[in-house]
């Protein structure tokens, strides 16, 4: 059974690789997608906001769809049609047809974002100690391997459609393999699904707000700072490209080593401690008096803000007698700051200056931090104890 848990744990940490492979493909060869189809860049941002759309709808609908069919079922459906989306987007021969299959990937996607963080939180129980901010440390590999394998796509002349499709298609029997290695929920948690679809206790709400700060930092960093970089501070335009990669960097690196630090500092504590750290980063990155300054303070608002999505996902996941519910809420909350985020940032940006309106994510810090002070102060016992192996049946097929 230990074997069982340690290839169900690795089956979760490569769905979240895949994940941000899927994602990150798509982002990294928009240029291309423009160069294809002749986008302007406002038709480029109505993709991404169907792209968005789309996940979220599916995000707040899942919360009685995973209490009755639980994450392995929906990843095994999601995960798959995930890849196709990706491909379809690939394949898209023009805007219409484009818009359609963005919206197609973004559903399925956020189909497998909640169920892979709900399994990831069953995976974490059956552990009996914290593991998702190193299942989410998976995400930002995948990320990091699209931004590789887009470059060396563009070093060898393939085409958006030809990128694009081959990661999609590629990925698609991989998906089917993995929900081999899916953990069934315990019983006690299965028995209780009806129940925890219908009503949540108000802790996950306030998980929902806390991700829903700490999404609105990372989505105004991912489409604001290399801008900010550029046109406000000066930077060249190689040297404003490095600021997301660097925080991803950061990001990488506390997911990490975020379990360990859960383990001795405690959930309330390094939410906290990363709130301020983020708010106070990102202070030296709008009031840096060099462009190389701002990019190596990126790094350390990645360090602070990565871990508290993990966090903030793992404790939903605990908060009722079945994760899936509890951590769809928390989610679709949390990726609606991800939407929001830029969106108010450019509204800010037309009254006032670009480094003011970014000042909206050292508020965030803050907010985070505060909130995060009325989070229980003792840790889950559903992460400091493994659940027994017998009320964990083995992963189907393997």
């Amino acid at each position: 059974m230990v074997r069982d848990l340690r290839i169900a744990r690795f089956g979760a940490v490569l769905t979240f690789v895949l994940a941000g492979l899927l994602v990150g493909t798509m982002t990294v060869r928009i240029p291309a997608l423009t160069d294809k189809l002749g986008l302007s860049e406002s038709a480029v941002g109505m993709i991404l906001l169907a792209w968005g759309v789309g996940a979220l709808i599916t995000m707040q609908s899942m919360r009685r769809v995973m209490a009755r069919a639980g994450s392995g079922t929906m990843l095994r459906v999601g995960g798959p049609l995930t890849a196709l989306g990706l491909a379809g987007v690939g394949f898209a021969p023009n805007w219409p047809t484009l818009l359609v299959a963005s919206v197609i990937f973004g559903m399925a996607f956020g189909m497998v974002d909640i169920a892979m963080n709900a399994q990831g939180s069953t995976v974490e129980r059956a552990y009996g100690r914290p593991l998702l901010n190193g299942m989410h440390a998976g995400w930002c590999v995948g990320a990091i391997a699209a931004g590789g394998v887009g470059s060396l796509s563009i070093a060898l002349g393939l085409s958006f459609t030809a990128n694009v499709a081959l990661v999609g298609l590629l990925s698609v029997p991989v998906m089917v393999l993995l929900g081999r290695t899916y953990l069934p929920e315990a019983p006690a948690a299965r028995a209780g699904s009806a129940r925890s679809g219908r009503r949540l206790p108000p802790v996950v709400y306030l998980l929902g707000a806390i991700m829903f700060f700490a999404f609105m930092v990372e989505g105004t960093v991912a489409d604001w700072n290399g801008l900010f970089m550029r046109d406000t501070l000066g930077a060249p335009e190689a040297l404003a490209a490095l600021g997301y990669p660097v925080f991803e960097a950061g990001m990488l690196v506390a997911r990490l080593t975020g379990d360990r630090l859960r383990v001795r500092f405690g959930v309330r504590g390094l939410m906290t401690a990363s709130g301020a750290a983020t708010a106070g980063f990102f202070a030296v990155v709008l009031l840096a008096p060099a462009p190389l300054v701002a990019v190596l303070a990126m790094f350390f608002v990645g360090l602070g803000v990565a871990t508290i999505s993990p966090m903030t996902l793992s404790l939903a996941g605990t908060a009722t007698d079945t994760p899936g519910p509890a951590i769809a809420q928390a989610g679709a909350m949390g990726y609606a700051g991800l939407l929001l985020g830029p969106v108010v940032i450019g509204f800010l940006t037309d009254a006032v200056s670009l480094r003011w309106a970014l000042g909206i994510a050292v508020v965030l810090g803050v907010a985070i931090a505060v909130a995060s002070r009325y989070l229980p102060r003792e840790e889950p016992a559903a992460v400091t104890r493994a659940v027994p192996v017998e009320a964990v049946r083995e992963p189907a097929g393997v």
